[in-house]
């Protein structure tokens, strides 16, 4: 018997991460198989789900993936699984265009309940015409209950409990506010490493104290019992090897995107901070991550920016996103406006100095061919006027973004994390 339900909140800052993974933890802690899945393009918050279940969380979403590719995502993985737990985006309703790619509209299409969980430590009976119209707005939508964060007394909690019974949701419990508990972040996102592991034993703990988590799961979907066979892609005429770069630099994949390299090669990592050799590959893969955190150790390491240059220049291929470009650039300028010389495939840097955000879904054309990504960087391109963008870059509500796609020979760079786990063949931009 395989549950199911989605965490989704009103608004972001509910606690929907912390919730998500202490459950995680607490009910892999009893000895159940959980599944944890992430809406939404966000390839950090699927690191901390990982870390939670100690197996790779996935990525759901309507926006890069055609339907039928993440409902088929959604059962692969839910299979195997005692219980899955998907932890929403935004707000319930919010989508890259009103609620396209929203929580609600992954619930609905995969026919999963939501438990929400609100923000209530400045509220107390008017959160009932809030959860009224959460309830009610769209009808396809099924609200199994809510647990209220940030609730400090059981007094407090009353005047909470009376509003879902106004409204006719299931009140599961509250959790109080704990220091122990809070996440730290970067300016990238949430941040978790092996440090914070008491972190999420703390969550665990401190969420089944005040939530009957055995009693939470029958308000959630059985799912159907099904076989699921899971056929690998048909492979192409040629088998690769692809070099993945992997280490503290380089960290932000999707997991179905490797997915879909082993299904066309094998896979061999490597790490440009600590390897003095590039591995021997038909093609390599530089993907996002915290460069800017490791900058003198990439920079130090010349032996290997000396190794990419050189592949590069004799005609490998290369995929680099984001934290991969800027790696592939002349150099990357800290914020405090510090040089660190890079690979020099690109004569552009990239700067950290005056940080500003951009984010968003990119749809990239080339050739007449689409791929969907995700764009979500604080640092910014200098020195590349004289560098063509060889793509068009569009928007999810398909206005025209001055993101560029860099090439140089069989090197394809952009900011964008593209995800390509739904094409049925290799793309020129992809592996």
């Amino acid at each position: 018997m395989s549950k199911a339900f989605l965490i989704a909140a009103p608004w972001s800052n509910s606690g929907k991460t912390t919730l998500t993974l202490g459950m995680s933890r607490w009910y892999s802690n009893q000895g159940y198989r959980v599944q944890s899945f992430k809406c939404g393009p966000d390839y950090i918050d699927t690191i901390h789900h990982t870390a939670a279940t100690q197996k790779p969380a996935i990525n759901l979403d309507t926006v890069m993936m055609p339907q039928k590719h993440m409902i088929d995502v959604f059962e692969r993985y839910s299979t195997d699984a005692d219980i899955s737990i998907v932890e929403g985006v935004m707000g319930l309703f919010d989508g890259a265009q009103k609620d396209k790619g929203s929580s609600a509209e992954i619930a609905k299409i995969l026919d999963i309940p939501v438990i929400l969980v609100v923000n209530a430590g400045a509220m107390a009976y008017t959160i009932a015409p809030i959860l009224h119209g959460l309830k009610t707005f769209d009808s396809e939508v099924k609200i199994a209950g809510v647990i209220f964060n940030f609730v400090k007394t059981a007094s407090h909690y009353a005047f909470l409990k009376e509003a879902c019974n106004t409204v006719g949701i299931p009140s599961l419990g509250y959790i109080p506010p704990n220091d122990e508990i809070a996440i730290p972040s970067r300016h990238l996102g949430l941040h978790i490493d092996g440090s914070f592991e008491h972190v999420i034993e703390k969550a665990a703990t401190h969420i089944a104290t005040h939530v009957s988590l055995p009693k939470l799961l029958e308000y959630t979907k059985t799912l159907p019992n099904r076989i699921y066979e899971n056929v690998d892609k048909k492979e192409t005429s040629k088998k690769y090897t692809i070099a993945v770069a992997r280490d503290e630099a380089f960290t932000f994949t999707y997991h179905e995107n490797l997915k879909w390299l082993e299904a066309i090669g094998e896979i061999i990592y490597f790490s440009p901070i600590h390897d003095q050799t590039l591995p021997k590959a038909d093609a390599i893969y530089l993907a996002g991550g915290y460069p800017e955190l490791y900058l003198k150790a990439l920079s130090d390491n010349v032996v290997m920016r000396q190794q990419i240059k050189k592949a590069a220049d004799q005609g490998i291929k290369i995929l680099a996103e984001c934290g991969g470009m800027m790696y592939l650039g002349a150099t990357i300028i800290d914020e405090e406006g510090k040089e660190f010389p890079m690979a020099g495939v690109f004569s552009l840097s990239t700067s950290m100095q005056d940080k500003k955000l951009s984010l968003g879904y990119r749809k990239v054309v080339y050739e007449n061919q689409e791929v969907w990504g995700h764009e979500f960087h604080y640092s910014k391109v200098i020195n590349d006027d004289s560098i063509p963008t060889i793509a068009q870059v569009f928007s999810a509500r398909e206005h025209l973004v001055a993101t560029k796609i860099y090439q140089y020979q069989n090197v394809y760079a952009s900011y964008i994390h593209l995800y390509w786990a739904a094409l049925e063949e290799p793309k020129n931009l992809c592996i």
